[in-house]
């Protein structure tokens, strides 16, 4: 099997997954809370998990989908789909544009390849750290602008209402709210925004994809204190995240954001 194979299993899934949430209309959505995390669910959320799982995993490979009952079958296999049916469900039930279907491919726990796709507004990230990224079929790649220069950053809707962006509004950064953090990482990679962070949890669903997009399109993603995410883990949960080109990225694990190993 090539590794085009699997982007274009990848591209397949994606389509499969927006067409599955095109009958659902953004806004005007009933939704449910989950028992243990309190997140909301529509049904459009489950839709899509139903397709990509049909679509996606073969025998031997593992799954790990924000919808679905953990199978930890998924820690002893080599390969593993990593994906979130609907990225960014808050938005998609307010019918704001910042949600995504996204899906990342583990091999031996790192993310090899993915794709972010918005059908809200048409942007479509997909590539592998072989081949690289592309947007709209397009070719893309991260910025790599100067640390001293302003720096473009997507922030979390909710991080920024909770203050804890406040000491980002300096001058140095134009800070950019968004929603989905998949997103946020697909348009990193697609050249779109000069990096995203996050200092609070996120799930290896809400981040492998795009974690293999802007690896495959020249940048880092890092924790804050400057190590390498580990995937496919038991608890797949990492503390915080960054996502930039290399001097952008190293810039803000080493000073930026106030964090120390």
């Amino acid at each position: 099997m090539s590794r085009n194979d699997d982007v274009q299993r990848i591209l397949e899934g994606l389509k499969a997954a927006a067409a599955a949430v095109a009958p659902f209309t953004p806004g005007d959505i009933a939704f449910e809370r989950k028992t243990l995390r309190d997140d909301p669910v529509t049904a459009a959320d489950e839709a899509a998990d139903r397709v990509l799982r049909e679509i996606l995993p073969r025998p031997g490979e593992g799954w790990l989908s924000e919808e679905s009952v953990d199978d930890r079958v998924r820690l002893e296999c080599d390969r593993v789909w990593v994906v979130d049916p609907i990225d960014g469900t808050r938005e998609f039930i307010e019918g704001i544009p910042e949600w995504c279907v996204s899906i990342g491919l583990l091999e031996g726990g790192l993310p090899v390849a993915g794709g972010i796709f918005n059908p809200a507004t048409d942007e479509l990230v997909l590539g592998s750290v072989e081949g690289g990224v592309t947007l709209n079929g397009e070719p893309a790649q991260v910025t790599e602008p100067d640390p001293d220069a302003t720096i473009s950053v997507l922030a979390s809707r909710s991080e920024i209402r909770r203050g804890e962006w406040d000491r980002f509004h300096n001058g140095r950064f134009d800070v950019r709210p968004c929603g989905s953090v998949a997103y946020k990482l697909g348009l990193v990679a697609a050249g779109l925004a000069d990096a995203t962070w996050t200092l609070v949890g996120k799930s290896e669903w809400d981040v492998a994809a795009g974690t293999a997009l802007v690896r495959a399109a020249g940048g880092v993603v890092m924790l804050a204190d400057g190590a390498e995410p580990g995937f496919n883990k038991p608890q797949p949960i990492f503390p915080n995240l960054v996502a930039a080109g290399r001097a952008v990225g190293e810039a803000a694990v080493d000073g930026w954001l106030g964090v120390t190993p």
